[in-house]
């Protein structure tokens, strides 16, 4: 057992605020299954956390937007959040990022906290972290003990909701993630599309990316091969930031939105995120639950 321990939210972040909810929601799920567990959010993005600081630092905007967390205006990295966390005394943390899949973010946040471990200091007792756990993304990571398509089959099971939205209108059901031309994680969203059109087979389930594979030019094919004429659009992206307003359901002659017009295709956007869907959000209580359980930290 460890007492002062913490939660760290690792995100990458949003500059929008509409969007703040996504992040916001899980943090709160999370504050509430562990009331006496402090819960800290990071933003990965050092280009969206500057912005916040920019912002921070400008009165007019402060004033124009009291909707906005003072949390979020002097939002840390996450090098930064655990180690305030530990300048304050919990030794024992738990970083839980909030990524979809386990690609370069994933990767980077695994360095950081595998070099955060490996400090050593002459007398044990001087070591900065009696533990430090990491959870897995939305769609799991690499573990022989929890199986990544046991996380795939969750969340499409939490996502019922979306499949019967499209089942009322008669409607394909496309999903937006965000995707990474470096990074081969496109078998995990097809994976997940494919379980998703297994659990829901009345409803044609595709998934495209704004980077690497699958595409929407893979997309756009499927559905021309199924003749369908109506989709919902959603992004698989924790908040429905400017990918979601834009890239998704924007006015611009590039958005999905207009694409599938152009073909004679409906588009029904839901420009929601994952964080607001409150079994998502619990998908990743239990990911921060399991790797406190792994690493003997205590979640109260």
């Amino acid at each position: 057992m460890h007492e002062n321990t913490a939660i760290v939210l690792a995100t990458f972040g949003t500059t929008v605020e509409t969007a703040l909810g996504g992040v916001l929601a899980i943090r709160d799920t999370m504050a509430a299954a562990f009331p006496h567990t402090r819960v800290k959010l990071a933003f990965t993005s050092n280009q969206v956390r500057r912005i916040w600081h920019r912002r921070a630092a400008d009165a007019a905007y402060v004033a124009a937007h009291p909707e906005v967390p003072r949390e979020i205006l002097s939002i840390e990295g996450i090098l930064a959040a655990v180690a305030i966390l530990q300048d304050r005394g919990f030794t024992a943390q738990v970083v839980q990022p909030t990524h979809v899949v386990p690609a370069e973010e994933f990767h980077d946040l695994t360095a950081y906290v595998r070099g955060l471990l490996s400090i050593r200091t002459m007398k044990p007792r001087w070591r900065p972290f009696k533990a430090i756990a990491l959870g897995r993304p939305l769609l799991g990571a690499y573990s022989p003990d929890r199986p990544y398509a046991d996380d795939i089959r969750i969340l499409a099971r939490a996502l019922a909701d979306d499949a019967a939205l499209a089942r009322e209108h008669g409607a394909a059901l496309i999903y937006m993630g965000h995707g990474n031309r470096y990074f081969p994680s496109g078998g995990l969203y097809l994976e997940f599309a494919a379980r998703m059109r297994q659990f829901y087979p009345e409803v044609l389930t595709l998934i495209g990316t704004v980077e690497g594979f699958p595409a929407f030019d893979e997309v756009l094919a499927d559905l021309r091969l199924h003749g369908v004429r109506r989709a919902v659009i959603k992004p698989l992206l924790i908040v429905a930031g400017e990918h979601a307003t834009r890239d998704l359901a924007g006015p611009q002659e590039d958005s999905w939105r207009s694409m599938l017009g152009r073909e004679g295709i409906e588009a029904v956007p839901v420009p929601r995120g994952l964080g607001e869907h409150p079994a998502v959000a619990r998908i990743f209580v239990e990911h921060a639950a399991q790797a406190a359980a792994e690493a003997g930290v205590e979640l109260r």
